[in-house]
């Protein structure tokens, strides 16, 4: 693809399934090119179709492998597929560390999928503020379904249900993190629970602890169904599979799929004024002397950081 395509061609080009212009698209977006946001403008009214589906858990439970294994599923059944991994960020580059297009190499060459990492920069819930603008540029570019996988770092990662239709809460027995992410913090949001590497003697013991944690939950019209899977060996994934498009039905027909699209949607606008705010609010006092004199007076113990926050906060607005 030509570089300095305008955003009106790129656009012709995403909506036409084109795999380069998704991906140049989904790095313009990343790097907060004015370009990209146009392009975000031009294909928001075509979007809304994908079933986005987000996997969560501790890291080494099987996320990438699992993802793998749907894929495949998926496309058995014909159903374009496009994959987002959130990786760690390099603390050299802010690049993304790629482990999990890695364990993804059987699907590079196939057409009807797409596998792109982003760098999660920081980000304490495991997501780039960048995550449902590719999600929606995924959608766009014609993709059915929509795998978002977070770094799987523990509860801060809660925030994936701000880009989900459906989460999928993968844990494997014998690992101390799974027993961490049986706190109500992660157990609250799953529609659907994996445990991997069911091939281990644990196994029954943590489904019966699962089992007694949802069960001092509140009680909704969905059940979250506790699945048990070998992922490298492709055992229980079409379960898996089969429960999540149950889900996204069940979903739909209560009218929950709307206000779970508007809530992200909400959340992506909020999310998105409050970054901007800092980075403006930072460009605008790096080189101010009051600013600096001002945190002079916290560092000095003579002003407490609150009220310092509060006069800065006075004077920008």
């Amino acid at each position: 693809m030509a570089v300095g395509r305008t955003a009106a061609e790129l656009t012709d080009a995403l909506l036409a399934g084109d795999k380069r212009a998704l991906a140049r698209a989904i790095s313009l977006v990343e790097n907060d090119d004015p370009e990209g946001w146009a392009l975000v403008r031009e294909i928001y009214p075509k979007t809304g179709k994908a079933a986005v589906v987000g996997f969560t858990g501790p890291p080494g439970v099987g996320k990438s492998t699992l993802i793998g294994a749907l894929v495949k599923n998926a496309r058995e059944r014909d159903r374009e597929v496009a994959v987002l991994s959130i990786d760690p960020s390099s603390p050299f580059t802010q690049g993304a560390l790629l482990g999990d297009r890695i364990r993804l190499t059987d699907h590079f060459l196939d057409p009807g999928v797409f596998i792109r990492s982003m760098a999660s920069r920081g980000s304490l819930g495991g997501l780039s503020e960048a995550t449902l603008q590719a999600a929606l540029l995924m959608d766009a570019a014609g993709k059915d379904d929509v795998f978002l996988e977070t770094v799987g770092v523990g509860q801060a990662e809660v925030d994936i249900i701000d880009h989900a239709d459906t989460v999928v809460l993968v844990l494997m027995p014998g690992s101390g993190d799974s027993i961490q992410a049986l706190k109500a913090g992660v157990m609250e949001i799953p529609d659907i629970i994996v445990v991997n590497k069911a091939d281990h003697p644990l196994t029954d013991t943590m489904v019966r602890e699962i089992r007694g944690v949802l069960s001092l939950g509140p009680r909704t019209d969905w059940r979250v169904p506790i699945l048990q899977t070998e992922a490298a060996r492709g055992v229980g994934v079409s379960e898996v599979a089969e429960r999540i498009a149950e889900h996204r039905e069940h979903i739909r027909e209560q009218g929950t799929l709307e206000e779970r699209r508007r809530r992200n949607l909400m959340n992506e606008v909020m999310a998105l004024a409050t970054y901007r705010l800092r980075r403006k609010l930072e460009e605008s006092v790096r080189e101010d002397e009051s600013v600096q004199a001002l945190l002079d007076e916290v560092v000095a113990r003579r002003l407490d950081p609150a009220s310092a926050a509060a006069k800065l906060l006075e004077r920008e607005l």
